[in-house]
């Protein structure tokens, strides 16, 4: 599963993580912990076990979200599409375990009514959110391992 590259609105980043890859894997796909480690998620829920066709749910930003897993090769891929508020979301990660570091990639794209209507607003919503989103991940991988 990959993000629509053709979106009005796509995005990615990468961060360096001095921290096993079990240990990021585990927190990242912990969904009903994001709350306690990324203070924009207010409330986070998976609806059973990770997995191909599963779902999650959470509430970011005043919006309510449901993914879909698409795509699952733990602990080194994940990816997830999902719809809130007329915006269409398809958001890839990879994980590669590099000299006692993990390099933690994502990719996001954005479609849709509303991302039509504003896609610059909407590209500084998805960089920053990205941006914060691996930075607080970083900070919560490495304190676990610290």
């Amino acid at each position: 599963m990959d993000i629509n590259r053709d979106a009005p609105v796509v995005a990615g980043g990468e961060i360096a993580i001095s921290a096993p890859i079990e240990v990021v894997w585990a927190i990242h796909t912990d969904v009903a912990g994001w709350p306690s480690w990324r203070p924009e998620v207010e409330t986070a829920e998976a609806h059973g076990p990770l997995a191909v066709g599963s779902t999650f749910s959470r509430r970011t930003g005043g919006l309510d979200i449901t993914s879909a897993v698409g795509e699952l090769d733990a602990p080194r891929r994940i990816a997830w599409s999902g719809a809130a508020s007329g915006i269409v979301a398809i958001q890839a990660w990879t994980l590669e375990a590099r000299d006692g570091r993990v390099l933690v990639r994502t990719d996001e794209s954005w479609e849709g009514e509303p991302v039509a209507a504003d896609p610059d607003a909407m590209q500084a919503a998805l960089d920053r959110s990205l941006r914060e989103w691996l930075e607080h991940l970083k900070r919560t991988a490495e304190a676990h391992s610290g």
